[in-house]
């Protein structure tokens, strides 16, 4: 790897700038969340009872986490390495009504999951495909979660790993130093396997894989 996570890390934060999350809460308004976040709300919504808290992890503007707190969850944490993205998820969650709900906390996940606290509901939308090596990130995802974990990423098909390929490529032509990645599933899941979590709901596009995992009983 031509960098090291660290600095991919940093770039991904200067990649979601103030421009790009205006842009993203304006579709937002607009039209509602994105195909990945419906299809994870979806999945998420019909469980009874709900989730206590969820731990949105890579939370952007908050589109998961309020979709989850108007089904009933009542509180929410949003991790983001992006200000802008916080920013823009405490605009969206005053304008709902929802700030006293949501606390948000910036960072790395991974470097500050020790600080977060335990919830029923884990949730990664789009965010393992930001993360060079997904394994530090499912572990203290899976460490954080008593009960549901839900996940969505890109599908390890050859048109999606050509798409990303291109994606990255014109970014290295532009200086932009944000990189996204197509992990194999199985390692995934088999990492979440081993955590004691067994997937119990699954939804496919053409280009996303979108999925929940229940903790298993002790």
């Amino acid at each position: 790897m031509a960098c090291s996570c660290a600095s991919l890390i940093a770039s991904t934060a200067r990649h979601f700038d103030e421009r790009r999350v205006r842009k993203e809460l304006a579709n937002y308004r607009r039209a509602g969340p994105t195909a990945t976040t419906l299809g994870l709300l979806s999945q998420l919504t019909p469980i009874e009872p709900p989730p206590e808290a969820i731990l949105d992890i890579g939370s952007g503007i908050g589109a998961l986490t309020f979709g989850m707190l108007e089904a009933g969850v009542r509180r929410a944490i949003c991790v983001d390495l992006s200000q802008p993205a916080l920013a823009a998820n405490a605009e969206e969650a005053q304008r709902r009504g929802m700030g006293h709900r949501i606390e948000r906390v910036s960072g790395d996940f991974v470097a500050i999951a020790a600080t977060l606290p335990l919830v029923d509901l884990v949730a990664l939308d789009r965010v393992v495909c930001c993360y060079p090596d997904f394994v530090p990130l499912l572990n203290q995802a899976t460490a954080h979660s008593r009960h549901l974990l839900a996940i969505s990423y890109p599908r390890d098909r050859w048109w999606v790993r050509l798409a990303v390929r291109i994606e990255n490529g014109w970014r290295r032509l532009r200086g932009d130093g944000f990189r996204a990645f197509v992990h194999p599933p199985a390692s995934m899941q088999g990492l979440l396997h081993r955590h004691g979590f067994t997937r119990s709901r699954t939804l496919l596009s053409f280009t996303w894989q979108m999925e929940v995992y229940t903790r298993n009983a002790a």
